[in-house]
């Protein structure tokens, strides 16, 4: 297939962040045409790939698109099958994060678990507000259950304090949650990168991986301040716009890792 690079160019320079959780700020060529009739799901090398009539799919990076389980592939089939005259990449989200776990994150393991693990340093979890004690409520109830769930599951529990400034979190927790993280495939950490990413934390992104929260619960539990701000003084257009994206992206990505996990 001669038209995949053009179809899902991540750009070499652009960190894994950039080319996963914010796709809309790539930079896109004029959208290529259909070039095939079919989309199917088949079995290759130990996986499932995309068969675009007959022929398959591969990365930007010019290797084959395999995917560990066949609902995957044939939920990415779907997409491929979804688009009509013109492919819009910024529709095809499971292959997108399949492109960046088979181009971006199988040959950097350890820089991309790094980047995610950074997260826990500075975790929104651990940030809390003085007042109002409604918004302080809130922010408990949504936050302390996350953070006992990582002290009992992984043995790492983080520290907690009001205000901005920054603390210095226990090191042999945060080495337990770079552990956790690490012991991630390479398709979920490309899903994990991508949910930390979009909530500013290393705990929820790891809950969502571990089904401790779902999708929603996730972006609730990333988005208690700006819920409390919109209560207060009105939702301001621009900002739901962009919070429904990124719940948007968060549901894919859920999506993605509940497809991972399925083994029919």
């Amino acid at each position: 297939m001669s038209d995949e690079r053009s179809i899902f160019d991540l750009g070499s320079g652009a960190s894994l962040n950039e080319q996963v959780a914010h796709p809309g700020r790539n930079t896109f060529r004029p959208m290529p045409k259909r070039f095939y009739k079919e989309a199917a799901a088949a079995p290759l090398g130990g996986g499932f790939t995309v068969l675009l009539d007959g022929r398959g799919v591969k990365t930007p990076a010019r290797a084959p698109l395999v995917v560990p389980t066949r609902a995957l592939a044939e939920a990415m089939a779907g997409e491929w099958d979804a688009q009509g005259e013109q492919i819009d990449p910024r529709q095809m989200w499971l292959t997108k994060l399949a492109n960046t776990a088979v181009d971006r994150v199988a040959s950097r393991r350890d820089p991309v678990i790094d980047e995610i693990a950074a997260f826990a340093g500075t975790d929104l979890v651990s940030y809390r507000a003085h007042h109002p004690d409604a918004l302080v409520e809130r922010q408990s109830a949504h936050w302390d259950p996350v953070i006992e769930w990582a002290a009992e599951t992984f043995g790492a529990r983080l520290k907690v304090t009001t205000g901005v400034a920054p603390i210095a979190q226990d090191e042999a927790a945060l080495a337990r949650l770079r552990a956790a993280i690490a012991a991630a495939g390479e398709f979920e950490l490309a899903a994990l990168h991508n949910a930390v990413s979009l909530t500013g934390s290393a705990l929820i992104g790891l809950a969502l991986l571990h089904k401790r929260l779902d999708a929603l619960q996730a972006f609730d539990a990333a988005h208690v301040d700006e819920a409390w701000q919109a209560e207060l003084c009105g939702e301001d257009e621009d900002e739901a716009q962009r919070l429904a994206i990124r719940k948007a992206e968060l549901l894919d990505t859920a999506r993605f890792l509940e497809l991972l996990s399925d083994a029919t």
